[in-house]
């Protein structure tokens, strides 16, 4: 018998054709060594986005709110390049003296 190597997107499919036909979802996570939730979400995606909805997803969030300005980093990233003793309290006293205002994105 010859070993098939599965993509990760036949293996979920294999999951959700077990829960689809009434295998128990604590079985099917059981054999495919994932948790319960995943199982749902791979389910869920699936009826709603077809077998597309069954690829890797990103992690990266969609938005950072508290990320700084572009300016605000790279005034930031010059002086900690151009005085690497110092610390966030004497940078933010050094960004503010040169006019720049040091405050996350809203």
């Amino acid at each position: 018998m010859a070993l098939v190597e599965l993509s990760v997107v036949e293996q979920r499919y294999r999951a959700v054709l077990q829960v689809e036909a009434g295998v128990p979802v604590t079985e099917v996570a059981a054999g495919f060594g994932v948790s319960r939730q995943s199982v749902h979400a791979w389910a869920k995606r699936y009826r709603t986005e077809g077998l597309a909805g069954l690829a890797d997803r990103s992690k990266r969030p969609r938005s950072s709110p508290g990320q700084m300005p572009a300016e605000v980093e790279v005034v930031v990233c010059e002086l900690r390049r151009e005085h690497p003793r110092w610390g966030p309290v004497r940078i933010v006293h050094e960004v503010a003296r040169l006019g720049v205002v040091p405050v996350p994105r809203g």
